[in-house]
């Protein structure tokens, strides 16, 4: 029982990382008086944007870093490099010190890449502690990364509402001491038991009944996290009641102890077989093999491809793999083209492993990097110019109301990522059908803002739908890259998936710059000069706005053609699963059993 609880400690002691460590998603909060300290062009403090989201590239280092250093020490190697990337930037913007352009983007770079250490070994943790749950632990946790704008805003609100210089000061130290608070878990780690079914079947319910909390964390911040109460008691009564709601789900460890009760008056009213947010797992996966092995040989399918299910080890991954996964095309179909483009080397199963190498020769891939590229990532670049969005349209004493909305809707996007295996017994939909869903509020919302954006409320409405969207999207993707192209491999193919981040921060926000350095009248001739220029209307970021909702659009039909090309690999994984569930139940089945069930 006492590994019980700590290890649910442990689950609270990550949740309270990712809310303070998502520190990227304030940067438009003092963007405008970093812009104007430093004397730049829009264009140029673009960079700085471009420069934070180009720290992912580095994350692959924390990982190194875990091989040869103890969990604790890279959780505070990160919290210094963010101590530093972001206090030097404080004094920088607070007029302490003066520093060269060049050494500001670096300090840029170094705060981005402390988020991905502190990612890193939050994953860590919730893979280490929860084995059987991990998935459910790991949406959770990634979750509250979301909130972390909201937290800042209140934060702020508290202290000096009026200073923008602040967030970076909070940025700086406040992931230090909720590390230093962190720390007593993680050095208390208990040993990893193997649990029993009923335990797995408990702890998804405790996650559900966390997921709740979280809900009612995302409203309270949604109401009050953009606070403009001139009483700087009730903003700090405010931000009491944010950090109330992350302390309490430390009764979890209560509930443990009253699971029993709990399971026989509440979990039969619920039907969670087991963790299903990424559903390949090992297990699944090798049922999953068999079965199609199984049915191949029935039918006689083409020998290839029996080989390639069947062989139970591969000499040469990349060839095996290819003839497991291609699909001849007819030579009468040529002149159906649609329907080859659909066809052609189409996923036969879900969780194949994909090595690099083959994974970049995929359409599949293409489609769901093109889907995230011109979808998620617009979100973000969108969530870093919400500054400049406030300032040229003359609302920015709204800003921070603008990055609560974004902050809040972006958390429940995160959280939203995981209904669909709550719901899977009832109503069963591939994931991939999920994040074309997801995709559609982005066109619309930038396409609103295009047609209406002097109102105040399409600015609000819209980025609102932009943060519910991409957020969903950063959420879901580890899940459906796992799905896709193999969970062991998910580690190397995720990066490569996320490599668009920092190139879509560099293609979006040089095109919005170039427009808003344009109708501010200074043109690129600023980026080097040292007079920064304001731009004020809403042609500012009109086009801006057409061409993000044009290519937005692109990226939903991207995910479209995905869902199309993948859904059968779905259907027939889920299908296999509730096959193997029936067999499972009859081969178990005794007095006992059917009496619980029923």
């Amino acid at each position: 029982m006492a590994g019980q609880s700590r290890k649910w400690m442990i689950l609270v002691a990550v949740i309270w990382i990712q809310a303070f460590t998502g520190t990227n998603f304030d940067f438009s909060a003092y963007s405008s008086e970093m812009k104007k300290v430093l004397g730049i062009s829009q264009l140029q403090l673009n960079y700085l944007a471009v420069a934070s989201d180009m720290g992912k590239v580095f994350g692959w280092s924390s990982g190194l870093a875990l091989m040869y250093f103890p969990l604790w020490t890279v959780l505070f190697m990160a919290a210094f490099m963010g101590l530093l990337g972001y206090g030097i930037q404080w004094l920088v913007i607070s007029n302490f010190i003066s520093l060269p352009y060049i050494l500001v983007v670096f300090l840029c770079l170094l705060a981005g890449c402390s988020i991905c250490w502190f990612n890193t070994v939050c994953f860590v943790l919730c893979i280490k502690n929860f084995p059987a749950n991990r998935a459910l632990a790991l949406s959770l946790t990634v979750s509250y990364n979301g909130v972390s704008a909201a937290l800042y805003a209140l934060a702020g609100g508290a202290f000096n509402a009026s200073s923008s210089s602040l967030y970076l000061l909070l940025n700086s130290l406040v992931p230090l001491i909720v590390s230093i608070a962190a720390l007593v878990p993680i050095l208390r780690q208990p040993s990893v038991d193997p649990i029993s079914p009923e335990a797995v079947r408990s702890d998804s319910i405790m996650f559900l009944l966390l997921n709740v909390l979280a809900v009612l964390t995302g409203v309270y911040l949604l109401l009050f996290g953009s606070n403009t109460s001139d009483t700087s008691t009730t903003a700090r009564l405010l931000l009491g009641g944010a950090i109330f709601l992350l302390i309490f789900p430390l009764c979890v460890p209560g509930v443990v102890y009253a699971r029993r009760w709990f399971h026989h008056t509440v979990h039969s009213s619920f039907h969670l077989s087991r963790s299903g947010f990424i559903l390949v797992d090992d297990d699944d996966l090798e049922l999953h093999k068999q079965l199609l092995s199984r049915e191949g040989s029935l039918n006689n399918l083409n020998g290839s491809l029996n080989g390639s299910l069947n062989g139970s080890l591969y000499d040469d991954e990349t060839f095996q793999y290819k003839m497991s996964s291609q699909k001849l095309c007819s030579d009468e179909d040529n002149t159906r083209c649609c329907e080859e483009m659909m066809e052609k080397d189409k996923l036969v199963m879900l969780g194949e492993e994909h090595p690099a190498q083959v994974l970049v020769g995929r359409l599949d891939f293409w489609l769901y990097y093109i889907a995230y590229f011109c979808g998620g990532t617009i979100g973000l670049v969108y969530s870093n110019n919400l500054g400049q969005i406030a300032q040229s349209l003359g609302q920015s004493s709204t800003t921070t109301l603008l990055l609560t909305l974004y902050s809040s809707f972006s958390f429940f996007g995160r959280l939203l990522s995981a209904a669909p295996d709550y719901v899977r017994a009832k109503f069963y939909f591939a994931r991939t059908g999920w994040l074309t869903v997801a995709l559609l509020p982005t066109p619309i919302a930038f396409f609103l803002l295009a047609a209406f954006g002097n109102s105040t409320a399409a600015l609000r409405v819209g980025t609102a739908l932009v943060g519910l969207s991409s957020g969903f999207i950063f959420a879901a993707a580890v899940s459906v890259t796992s799905e896709l192209f193999g969970p062991n491999s998910v580690g190397v193919n995720h990066n490569i998936l996320i490599t668009n981040i920092p190139i879509g921060s560099l293609f979006y926000g040089v095109l919005a710059a170039i427009k808003y350095d344009g109708s501010a009248g200074v043109g690129l001739k600023l980026m080097f000069s040292p007079d920064s220029g304001v731009c004020m209307g809403r042609e500012c970021y009109f086009l801006t706005f057409v061409l993000w909702g044009c290519l937005s659009f692109v990226g939903l039909v991207c995910s479209l053609l995905l869902f199309l090309r993948t859904k059968h690999a779905y259907d027939a994984f889920e299908r296999n699963r509730r096959l193997v569930e029936v067999e499972a139940e009859k081969d178990l089945s005794s007095p006992c059993v059917i009496e619980q069930v029923a």
